[in-house]
């Protein structure tokens, strides 16, 4: 679980200086390199000091302890908002001081300029007003170059201000992981967990951009309403009546319903993930089962839930998209008419001025504003998530179990009385504990014993009696309702029942963060049996284990599990049956060596079903039903009623052994369950690793098939065609109004001058108005007074309004009016459509993706981590449902609307043209050297949070065997070292973004700067004013609009890198399956025929089966043996075509690979080796077809008596069926498989975890309810196969032996009875005198 991935650069800008860190060129070399060489992870720079993970994390949860004391207190929910508040205010309020200084001095300056540099051209040209226009035009340029420049650093310093918010909430959500108890799990999943780290958390990168908005909006709004005032008067209401109602009634009630979606969405996104979650973990019992249909309609349910609720955001957001394009012109509208309509001299300079003063307005609280509360609203919805997350119960604090992250040499402790002699005591005092909060029956009760220094102790009982729930309690993670725990200064130690194994090598799994000694080291080795194991592995303990251990047999498994905890340094070692994974001679092994010998010297417990391994034990305990049924030595505890009920069948049920421990695991490599290969040994993991991470990398620029699939999962071409021509037309209609305001300001200079020149002026009264009132504040005082005949009705829209001249305001606000009307419609229109088309598409690369998985190799999952795959349903999917059709519709309306100002610039000056496309030409070349580096830091940004995912899931996994070997801190800090590397591609991404909006607003500022200056140079003194305005406002609008529109550009260039990753999911290694269906009631004898059978997980690698040939006859009851790793498991993966095979497999004479998978693997039941239940109900684990009744279901269940343990068919089973103990899942898998009624039933080792009278009752039950049935049962204890029909003995990969068990025994050599004579005398003739037992009875018949 280390972290990888070594940065060795350090961040260029720690040591910047100031103008570096201004104008940002240091990243010229980054693009360089990016065009160049391309980058990788080694070209990360280390994140830098203030966004290290570890100390972002420190700082909340310092805050929020706080935070939890003071509610504590007052008796109030802790607010996580707080916390952060009271870590991050100083440095967010300082970047508050910039956007403020932009919006409320900057930008006001550029509108207050444009002004003025206008009037030259409308008023008598002097040598004067020459002068002035060129200052005016040198402070418009400033400002211009200015805004952009110090709207990006903002930017830049509150998105990392941001990333320290998400950084230091999932670094605190880490710890509390490693703190829950089981009700808190109970209470989240993994899925969930990785949603809150993924979508959730992300909403604080981007609320961090805008919440500054909500206090400059009003202030902003006050300022620019001032300076309208000065020029059109009482008309500002008018303007400030359509922001009112855009703002505060549309777009707040539009934001909130955001706010309230977002929760709902997330919701069911944890209910799919989770579920994804399950699939993943355990995909092998799904394809055996033949359960992919029921899942798929699962998840796809699931889906369609989510969807609906995304699809009504995109909505909000395309509409919301649409009302920034024409909420500006709707605001000048009604300014303008009703300054006309109110008797005010209308000209280019107020119109062009109120243009970019409501640009400013329209920006600051139509665009940023509602983002403002929309990501608040998002934000606080993740708060409160994240705060139900961290307020779950926790495990209480141990203070008995002394930290053991330490060098494994012996130290010194003292009890608290200061008695040396007391470590590794223990006592446990009419303890009851239970699970669940209140229970009907306690899973313990009145548990009291006494554990003394140095003692071996055994404990025994039935499937559910409270074994493991008892090591629980002693190791802290189950609480005593009442009684008492009493520990000396006591370190303790633990092996789990299921052993926990995380992706890295043998060696680090044993280690586990402690230093390595050689001398103990190969101590523990030898004493676990693993040196065998260690010469057969290809990189010997320096192999790469797969996620889960997949890449090792189950006794391998166990045995490192096992490794692990002899290698710590302890007082206690509670050991949960780790010899049922074993064989014989290796448990006999385990228990001399490693119990009673390595660890003679400490106290022992050892929960097993194994009662013989006990002889030596000094205490044994018997638990039934949760209560200690009896205690004592090994030979009083034999004759109580339990042990008689198992008299006979123990010993001779000994797990198989082999004739020397040299040679045990001869083949132990050669059965690898889906095994990884080509490991390399542990000092080649990097160069290993580093090559796998370039494999999932792709490569240069996002092809333009990814753009391709992405729309044509969307729609038809028709469809695309459609919305093509919306987005088209939408545009012409609004670039029409803006060239029709133009005319119409013309046309009123025109008049002007002609009056002017001729010196006449009408002086007819105004109808509703004195002249005075006519008289424009802040234009010459000599400009003549133009009075106006005015005849307004508002409600029929009867408007004539006319200059006594003729010249007719009637006639051009009309056709104003119908190309604002249309603008909103079309603009509406095209935005819905295109949200339509992204949500289409969205679902079925959902779908595509998911179907894919399911049908997917079995090797695909087993060389992918979880995290991985979940990285893509989780982030990936969040981007491509929610982030990317934003982004999408964002850049259509600006990419329209920068087509739309060039042309319009071009048409009013045609000189631009030239200019236009010299500088369109050096923003595509910045524009293309920026994008092959944006989309190489994307894609690392991707694989480096896959990691931190894939550590998460493998954590909560294992959390017992984590707190029991005290490596929180060791975990918190790998944790951190991922999350840092994740950061450095997330800076880097953030910083290259910012420089090259920088400099692509640069070159726009130099693009309004020739603009104009063209105008001001080549003034031949014909130039009109209004095309002047209409040009340079426009420009202005292209600078700012560009780096944003650029910005939103390579963001949708970046995002498509997650379509590329779903798209990548749909391309897997899929089962090859032909659709023959087999003939009805297929198979009715189950005659089984293996051919010339061959398996390879690799089609490079060496064969695990070797030509196999061998006939089970129909209602046989086959028993499969061979050591560890002979083979066994795969001969099961290959009757159920889980791996590619050459041969043939028959059953009744059909070739099963002629017939679809699915067809073969639903007729033929199994109870895996690892039993998986799913977090539904406990009628969805036996029946998700519901193809039987509630009858049938208690029927099955009463077969393998679990109906008195289960109350209900409807009760919840917890992730993992973690509220069943391992038996009592291997029961429900049986009671499945009594559902099914399949003609042939398999039996994967499905007795490892059960004691010996379970085990009795589950070969009654198969010989009673299976008695038709084909069986094939691989099985470690003989005694289970001793009465089957026939034996095949396994060994390499071949079938070494086959026929009746006892004809095997009456052979003078052999390898069958070379394996029972070793398991001793009586042992030997219990299982002789069962075999003779069943070959009289099959002869007889």
């Amino acid at each position: 679980m280390d972290c990888k991935v070594n940065l060795t650069q350090r961040n260029p800008q720690e040591n910047a200086n100031i103008l570096s860190k201004i104008f940002l060129w240091r990243c010229f070399q980054l693009f360089h390199r990016g065009r160049k060489q391309g980058l990788t992870i080694e070209d990360l720079w280390k994140a830098q000091k203030k966004d290290v993970s570890a100390d972002l994390g420190d700082r909340l949860e310092k805050e929020w302890q706080k935070e939890v004391e003071k509610a504590k207190k007052n008796d109030v929910q802790p607010s996580l908002a707080k916390a952060i508040v009271s870590c991050f205010w100083v440095e967010y309020m300082i970047c508050g001081i910039g956007i403020g200084l932009l919006f409320l001095i900057i930008w006001p300056m550029v509108t207050y300029s444009l002004a003025s540099f206008m009037e030259y051209f409308s008023n008598e040209k002097t040598a004067e007003s020459y002068k002035y226009a060129h200052i005016y035009n040198i402070i418009l340029n400033l400002c211009i170059a200015a805004t952009p420049l110090l709207l990006v650093q903002s930017e830049f310093y509150l998105g990392c201000i941001g990333m320290r918010v998400r950084i230091a909430c999932c670094s605190l959500m880490y710890r509390k992981i490693l703190k829950l108890n089981r009700q808190g799990l109970n209470k989240t999943e993994t899925g969930q967990v990785i949603n809150l780290m993924s979508n959730d958390v992300s909403r604080f990168d981007l609320a961090a951009l805008y919440l500054h908005h909500i206090w400059v909006m009003p202030i902003l709004v006050v300022l620019v309403s001032y300076l309208i005032w000065q020029q059109i008067g009482l008309a500002t209401l008018a303007g400030l009546a359509v922001i009112f109602l855009q703002t505060i009634l549309v777009q707040t009630y539009l934001s909130n319903w955001q706010a309230k979606l977002r929760g709902k969405i997330a919701k069911r996104t944890d209910e799919r993930v989770k579920v994804m979650s399950e699939l993943v973990n355990g995909v092998q019992v799904i394809k055996m089962y033949a359960w992919e249909k029921p899942f798929e309609k699962l998840v796809e349910k699931l889906r369609q839930y989510e969807i609906k609720f995304i699809s009504q955001t995109a909505m909000i957001k395309g509409f919301c998209t649409s009302l920034i394009v024409f909420s500006e012109r709707l605001v000048l509208f009604a300014a303008i008419v009703t300054f006309t309509a109110t008797g005010g001299q209308i000209c280019s300079e107020i119109t062009f001025s109120l243009a970019q003063y409501y640009y400013l307005l329209q920006m600051a609280s139509n665009i940023f504003f509602p983002l403002a509360l929309t990501f608040l609203g998002e934000s606080k919805i993740s708060l409160r998530r994240l705060e139900e997350f961290l307020l779950l119960e926790e495990i209480e604090s141990k203070d008995h179990i002394k930290n053991n992250n330490v060098e494994p040499a012996s130290r010194n402790g003292t009890h608290a009385n200061g008695d040396e002699t007391k470590r590794g005591f223990v006592e446990i005092l009419n303890v009851t504990a239970s699970w669940q909060i209140q229970p009907i029956v306690p899973t313990l009760r009145n548990i009291t014993f006494k554990v003394y220094p140095g003692q071996f102790v055994g404990i025994v009982g039935s499937v559910g009696s409270g074994k493991t729930s008892l090591l629980q309690v002693l190791l802290g993670e189950l609480q005593p309702t009442s009684g008492k725990v009493q520990f000396g200064n006591t370190r303790i130690s633990y092996a789990s029942q299921e052993p926990w194994l995380f992706a890295a090598t043998v060696r680090q799994n044993i280690l586990f963060g402690l230093p390595y000694d050689k001398e103990r080291y190969n101590k523990v080795v030898e004493a676990c049996a693993l040196l065998r194991d260690f010469e057969q592995l290809p990189g010997g303990d320096g192999t790469m284990v797969g996620e889960r251990g997949a890449s090792l047999s189950g006794g391998q498994r166990a045995r490192v599990g096992l490794a692990r905890a002899c290698y710590r340094q302890a007082d206690i070692y509670l050991l949960d049956d780790p010899l049922s994974a074993v064989d014989a001679h290796v448990g006999k092994h385990l228990v001399s060596e490693c119990v009673l010998g390595l660890l003679c010297h400490s106290t022992r417990i050892l929960v097993t079903h194994q009662w013989h391994h006990l002889k030596s034990a000094d205490k044994v305990v018997l638990l039934q039903n949760g209560e200690i049924e009896t205690r004592g030595t090994y030979e009083e505890v034999i004759k109580t009623p339990f042990f008689k009920q198992t008299d006979g069948i123990e010993d001779s049920g000994s797990i198989i052994a082999s004739t020397d421990l040299t040679k045990k695991s001869e083949a132990e490599i050669s059965e690898q369950p889906h095994e990884i290969l080509n490991v390399k040994p542990e000092e080649d993991k990097d160069e290993d690793e580093a090559q796998e991470t370039d494999e999932l990398m792709g490569k240069g620029r996002v092809s333009g098939s990814v753009y391709l699939n992405y729309f044509r999962a969307g729609g038809s071409w028709m469809l695309l065609t459609v919305t093509v021509l919306s987005i088209l037309s939408a545009q012409v209609i609004t670039s029409a109004g803006d060239l029709w305001l133009t005319h119409w300001m013309n046309d009123v200079e025109i008049y002007s001058k002609e009056m002017n020149s001729s010196q006449t002026l009408n002086n007819t009264n105004p109808v509703l108005m004195s002249p005075e009132n006519t008289t424009i504040i802040g234009l010459d005082s000599d400009r003549p007074n133009t009075n106006i005949g005015l005849n307004l009705t508002v409600i029929g829209l009867d408007i004539d309004i006319t200059f006594a001249s003729g010249v007719d305001h009637t006639y051009y606000i009309y056709v104003w009016s119908v190309a604002l009307l249309a603008c909103v419609l079309m603009t509406s229109e095209r935005s819905f459509i295109f949200m339509w088309v992204c949500m289409r598409s969205s679902m079925k690369l959902h779908n595509r993706m998911f179907s894919n998985i399911l049908t997917a190799t079995m090797r695909f999952f087993d060389t992918n981590p979880s995290g991985r795959i979940l990285n893509r349903f989780s982030k990936d999917m969040g981007a491509v449902d929610e982030i990317l059709p934003k982004m999408y519709i964002d850049c259509i309306h600006i990419t329209m609307l920068m087509c739309g100002i060039l042309t319009l610039v071009a048409i009013v000056n045609p000189f631009m043209v030239l200019t236009t496309f010299f500088c369109g030409v050096i923003m595509y070349f910045w524009t293309s050297v920026y994008l092959k580096s944006a989309q190489m830091i994307r894609r690392l940004e991707g694989i480096t949070r896959s990691p931190v995912f894939s550590h998460v899931s493998a954590s909560m996994s294992g959390l017992a065997t984590v707190r029991a070997c005290q490596a929180q801190t060791m975990l918190c800090q790998q944790f951190d070292a991922k999350q840092d590397v994740h950061t450095a591609a997330w800076y880097m991404s953030l910083l290259t973004n910012a420089s090259f909006a920088i400099w692509l607003s640069f070159m726009a500022a130099f693009y309004v700067a020739i603009v104009t200056y063209t105008f001001l140079l080549l003034d031949d003194g014909t130039t009109k004013s209004g095309n002047v305005g209409l040009a340079v406002s426009q420009a202005i609008i292209l600078v700012n609009m560009l780096q944003y529109g650029i910005k939103q550009l390579t963001q949708v260039v970046s995002q498509m890198i997650s379509v590329e990753r779903v798209l990548d999911y749909t391309n897997l290694p899929q089962e090859t399956s032909p659709d023959t269906a087999p003939p009805k009631n297929w198979p009715q004898q189950s005659k089984i025929v293996f051919k010339d059978l061959y398996l390879r997980y690799d089609k490079d690698s060496e064969p695990v089966l070797k030509n196999l040939n061998v006939v089970i006859e129909s209602g046989w009851k086959v028993g499969v043996v061979g050591r560890t790793g002979a083979g066994k498991s795969s001969l099961i993966s290959a009757l159920f075509h889980l791996v590619p095979i050459d041969g043939h497999i028959y059953i009744d004479d059909i070739d099963t690979g002629s017939i679809s998978l699915k067809e073969l693997r639903s007729k033929i039941s199994i109870i895996p080796q690892e039993p998986v239940l799913f977090s539904a109900s406990l009628r969805y684990n036996l029946d998700p077809f519901e193809k039987y009744s509630d009858a049938d279901i208690w029927k099955a269940l009463d077969q393998v008596e679990l109906k008195k343990s289960v109350h209900s068919l409807s009760s919840m089973v917890e992730s993992g069926g973690s509220n069943f103990s391992a038996g009592e899942r291997q029961l429900l898998c049986l009671a499945r498989a009594a559902l099914a009624s399949n003609r042939l039933l398999i039996l994967d080792e499905a007795t490892a975890n059960v004691d010996s009278n379970t085990d009795a009752m589950i070969q009654k039950s198969i010989r009673k309810y299976f008695s038709k049935c084909t069986v094939v049962t691989v099985a470690h204890r003989l005694h289970t196969v001793a009465d089957s029909d026939r034996i095949i003995v396994m060994e390499a990969g071949q079938i070494v032996e086959f026929g009746h068990p006892h004809k095997l025994l009456q052979q003078d050599k052999g390898h069958f009875i070379d394996l029972v004579q070793e398991l001793g005398p009586a042992a030997e003739q219990s299982v002789r005198d069962l075999a003779r037992v069943a070959y009289l009875e099959s002869t007889a018949k």
